[in-house]
């Protein structure tokens, strides 16, 4: 029976049921596979890169899209973007921020006018050169950020004092050419939110840079439960067409550093190309101070390589698509008084505000479901079986204790299951982010001299004084392949000779150096 005939006959509402049920058999005869291969997930040790793969796929978050490096962000793995977006979303909005959307397609011309920015993105660009059957009389750049479209903009909607500061937000997608195309960490297309902000003076504007860095900070620590490191990059990291650019840099578990978000003072750089000026209480026309800040889907794979293990995903509950699985156990007769108890124990949790899910998948063995389960991260997952129901209990197993042995399944009153389970939630968020600190300060070290240096960003990160100057910073690079994350901006006053060269130091305190992603 053709698709056609099949919709006009059971309607759409069939059609989705029947297309959502055969990727469900074709993702469960992955999973079987993978439960008969002793090694399903290759052991982080042994290829930490193999590892993130094999997580990010078999956990169900993505799947390759058919242009090279291009994604196809999975449901389980866009209700933990969703999740994380609205987090951010909420703290952007309290701030003053508004949410606008930009055109995908740019003119050539606006990418030309700040040389920089050009010249930094030049390499990226997807250009389209031909529509509707005839050729362009300008190419048109898919964006890769909006600055320049933005610009545009606000040269148009400022021209008083009155206007300032203009607090714009946009959820958008950005296309940049990725030559080595990692999921998530490096794809060419990919999910963001990105501030612009123009402001009056340069001290308005900077207080702005920090603001989005704290905002970033925040969310980073807060909901996904990472020990991330505020800072400011060196000169040659810094983003194209910006004065100063600040990040927030976090240490996956191979002891690499990965970029977790970015806000950047432009200055007047933008101002001055494309015009955005205002008139000053003083009747004098002046140039706007301008901001760009951002954050990725590439904090999904920062989630997966901060908490991950070798069983799988493990997943902050602030984060987590479901907080708490619920598998009923049972057979014949049994089976029925169990589902009806664990829908009912479901619906309780959710009315307290804990996403749960019950798994009543009946083809699959329970064993099955609490590896499945395991793989895809669930904090918490409960047991209910008709022992257990004469009980009033259920069996409490959490998907990771901190310095100790895993913990055995603990009974838990049906009664009390709101409150306990929300503590339980509470405790795992405070655990996953202790364990994420202990993990960056154990795997840091303070460098004194090039051999100390060379061992420690081999394992992780090294603190060590650097005179700034770009080819001594890309000869750390040939030599290590670590690169200047940042320099902390709580770190302490110092000052000696670099690292590398022994040179005086550039910037008054250690800078952060690691290999990254």
């Amino acid at each position: 029976m053709t698709l056609a005939r099949v919709t006009r006959s059971h309607g759409r509402a069939a059609v989705l049921a029947r297309l959502q049920a055969t990727s469900e058999r074709r993702r469960l005869g992955n999973l079987k596979i993978m439960a008969r291969d002793e090694r399903s997930v290759t052991p982080q040790s042994e290829d930490f890169s193999a590892w993130y793969n094999d997580v990010v796929f078999r956990a169900d978050l993505v799947d390759r899209g058919p242009v090279r490096g291009s994604m196809v962000i999975k449901p389980y793995g866009y209700r933990i973007w969703e999740l994380l977006q609205a987090d951010l979303d909420g703290r952007i909005k309290a701030t003053g921020h508004q949410n606008a959307y930009f055109p995908l397609l740019i003119p050539q011309s606006y990418m030309e006018r700040e040389a920089e920015h050009v010249e930094g993105f030049a390499p990226e660009l997807f250009t389209v050169t031909h529509a509707g059957g005839k050729e362009l009389e300008e190419p048109l750049v898919i964006r890769p950020t909006s600055e320049t479209i933005i610009g545009e903009m606000m040269a148009k909607w400022i021209s008083s004092h009155r206007d300032l500061p203009l607090l714009l937000n946009q959820w958008a997608n950005v296309l940049r050419w990725e030559m080595r195309p990692r999921m998530f960490l490096r794809t060419s297309e990919f999910l963001w939110q990105e501030g612009h902000t123009a402001h009056p003076t340069a001290a308005d504007a900077t207080a702005e840079t920090m603001l989005a860095l704290g905002l970033y900070q925040d969310v980073a620590v807060e909901a996904a439960a990472m020990a991330s490191v505020p800072g400011e990059k060196t000169p040659g990291e810094r983003f194209a067409g910006a004065e100063r650019t600040f990040t927030i840099e976090s240490m996956m578990r191979d002891g690499r550093a990965l970029q977790a978000g970015t806000s950047h003072f432009m200055g007047t750089n933008f101002a001055t190309a494309f015009g955005i000026t205002y008139t000053s209480e003083s009747g004098t026309a002046e140039l706007c101070h301008t901001t760009s800040w951002g954050m990725t889907t590439r904090m999904i794979g920062a989630l997966v390589m901060t908490h991950g293990d070798d069983k799988g995903l493990v997943l902050p509950p602030a984060l987590a698509p479901y907080q708490v699985v619920v598998v009923p156990i049972g057979r014949g007769e049994q089976a029925a008084a169990v589902s009806s108890a664990a829908a009912v124990l479901a619906a309780t949790l959710q009315r307290a505000g804990i996403r749960t899910h019950v798994d009543d998948r009946p083809q699959l063995s329970p064993g099955f479901k609490f590896n499945d389960w395991e793989m895809r991260g669930v904090p918490i997952r409960l047991e209910l079986g008709p022992r257990e129901l004469a009980a009033g209990t259920a069996l409490l197993s959490r998907r990771l204790s901190y310095r100790q042995p895993d913990a055995a399944k603990e009974a838990i009153p049906l009664e009390r299951a709101p409150d306990l389970l929300a503590a339980e939630l509470a405790a795992f968020q405070a655990m996953l982010a202790q364990r994420a600190a202990d993990f960056r300060d154990d795997h840091t070290v303070a460098a004194n001299s090039w051999p100390e240096f060379a061992a420690g960003v081999a394992v992780g990160w090294v603190l060590a004084l650097h005179c700034g100057e770009q080819a001594c910073e890309d000869e750390i690079k040939t030599e290590t392949t670590a690169t200047a994350r940042c320099i902390p901006l709580a770190g302490e006053p110092e000052q000696g000779p670099c690292i590398r060269c022994g040179k005086a130091s550039a910037y008054g305190k250690r800078v952060i150096f690691a290999r990254a992603y």
